[in-house]
């Protein structure tokens, strides 16, 4: 069937596929359906790679996008997925990097110095992710916004670079292929899977701030307890030169704190 091609740029772009459906895209979406367009695959890994350094880029409109052309004739299924899959592992890896010259000891020392943070939070936070790290990697590239994130924990633990790109592209893979592929068995209603997976993201960030929330109350009313007790002494709070060694083993060991002085 005979399709309208995307035009551009202005201010709203169009999308017509025969005389069933239309979109009207603007701002971002614009841009990356022109980007699209114009690359074809290559454009698809582009612009996942810019959502895992740049999330207003949502691959969520992208992804189904991409599904959409393939079922058109325009571009191949298994490029698409592929260079998607691509785009998402080098953005992840430069994140890794990222993060890795970043260090864990030296956002300890940040983190310890901002309102009701603590050395027991951050080595908490430290220890769930020795423990939790290779799932979080895998799962959270399937995540709204702990999708780019992620990335930069992995680093800053210094997790295994081989193992880090295994569980990226595994996840990654998973991810695009199933937007893809939903974008492809939809055709012209590709856009539902964008209006569902923004739904989801939603309930995300929901999640987060409800986490954030409950953490805040409970770590002001523990606050005030030592307070009470005459035993909130700030200064203390320091992180040790040292003090958080990453793990050597490919499956972390519980990160324990050196005996202090």
């Amino acid at each position: 069937m005979p399709t309208t091609p995307l035009t551009g740029p202005g201010p709203d772009f169009m999308l017509a596929a025969g005389d069933g459906a239309a979109e009207h895209l603007s701002g971002f979406s614009a841009w990356t359906v022109t980007i699209m367009d114009a690359l074809g695959p290559l454009g698809v890994g582009l612009m996942v790679f810019l959502d895992s350094v740049f999330p207003p880029i949502p691959s969520e409109l992208v992804l189904p996008l991409a599904g959409f052309t393939s079922s058109q004739g325009q571009m191949s299924l298994a490029a698409a997925i592929v260079l998607a899959t691509v785009g998402s592992l080098v953005g992840a890896v430069l994140l890794w990097a990222l993060g890795k010259w970043i260090g864990i000891e030296r956002i300890a020392r940040i983190a310890v110095k901002m309102p009701l943070v603590d050395v027991d939070d951050v080595h908490t936070t430290v220890a769930w992710f020795d423990r939790h790290g290779e799932k979080a990697v895998f799962f959270g590239r399937m995540i709204p916004i702990f999708r780019s994130l992620i990335s930069i924990p992995a680093g800053m633990r210094d997790m295994r670079l081989p193992t880090f790109v295994l569980l990226t592209t595994a996840g990654s893979a998973i991810w695009n292929t199933i937007l893809i592929v939903a974008g492809f068995v939809l055709g012209e209603n590709w856009s539902i899977v964008e209006t569902y997976a923004g739904y989801f993201q939603m309930l995300v960030i929901i999640a987060v701030i409800a986490f954030v929330l409950v953490w805040i109350v409970l770590k002001v009313r523990k606050h005030r307890r030592k307070r009470a007790a005459g035993i909130d002494d700030p200064g203390a709070e320091v992180i040790a030169l040292g003090e958080f060694t990453a793990p050597t083993r490919p499956r972390y060991a519980r990160s324990e704190p050196p005996p202090r002085a």
